[in-house]
């Protein structure tokens, strides 16, 4: 009898050709763009030893900083050398900060080089099944291409240059340094970014000092960090917010962030916001 399940699936077998032909010529994009002789900008870069700013090796010697604009519209980055204020060193992140963003956001983050083959082929069935963008699968790399150097639009063309980026940054860049960029301009609610204004607003206190489940309750914003920012509203933790929040505990144990035996206190203990 035939196996019906979706890893022997013809759908699957396409995915996994693609996702083949895609690392192919991602492979060979990359070298081109790479290559001394790549753009005229490039070119032009090594005759003035500018930085170029759509160059990842910009990240070794600037700070991108988030300029918001409002609600209404997109946030865009500029670069500066003088590092903000408001910037906080891989150093200066709690490990339980680090912890519950990786297991929640890129498991595989300090094993892969830009992108996760398999959350590709999940995405690419995810998206077919669809017939639309419905699953990103970026990784944390990924995000800090789309993030600093790209537009938010949903495109072939966009992804293909953030697949390509990624790969560049790996390159150029410690996987702590892509971490800490990650988190410095990310967005955990309305206007919000980087971890050192989220746990000011949330917590009162620098990012040194969050807590495993303090951590978690930011993690968990990640994915929609306006929606899920209600639950600090309303000071009390939403059913998904109270779920997805332990989940990341557990996480944060099995990654070996959290000792098992703190796993229950910090799922008891209510967050400085929460209605007593």
């Amino acid at each position: 009898m035939a196996s019906t399940s979706r890893s022997s699936s013809p759908l699957v077998w396409l995915v996994s050709l693609a996702i083949v032909g895609v690392s192919v010529s991602v492979s060979w994009v990359s070298v081109a763009w790479s290559a001394p002789h790549g753009s005229a900008v490039r070119a032009a870069k090594s005759k003035t030893e500018a930085i170029d700013p759509d160059d990842p090796a910009i990240l070794k010697t600037q700070y991108p900083v988030v300029d918001y604009h409002g609600p209404d519209k997109p946030r865009t980055i500029h670069f500066q050398k003088n590092k903000p204020d408001s910037w906080a060193d891989y150093s200066q992140i709690s490990r339980n900060a680090v912890g519950a963003v990786v297991v929640s956001e890129d498991w595989a983050f300090f094993h892969h080089k830009g992108y996760d083959v398999n959350q590709i082929k999940e995405a690419l069935i995810t998206d077919l099944e669809r017939g639309k963008f419905a699953r990103g699968a970026s990784t944390i790399t990924q995000q800090v291409a789309k993030n600093v150097f790209l537009s938010g639009e949903k495109s072939l063309v966009r992804k293909a240059k953030e697949f390509v980026l990624s790969i560049q940054i790996e390159k150029k860049l410690k996987k702590n340094k892509i971490l800490e960029v990650y988190l410095n301009i990310v967005e955990w609610g309305e206007g919000l970014f980087g971890i050192t204004a989220a746990s000011r607003k949330y917590f009162d206190k620098a990012p040194s000092e969050l807590t495993p489940k303090e951590a978690a309750f930011l993690a968990m914003l990640l994915p929609s960090p306006k929606r899920y920012s209600q639950s600090y509203r309303d000071h009390e933790l939403s059913a998904y917010a109270k779920k997805t929040t332990v989940s990341i505990l557990r996480k944060m144990a099995q990654g070996g962030y959290l000792a098992e035996e703190s796993l229950a206190a910090e799922i008891d203990t209510p967050l400085s916001f929460e209605k007593q």
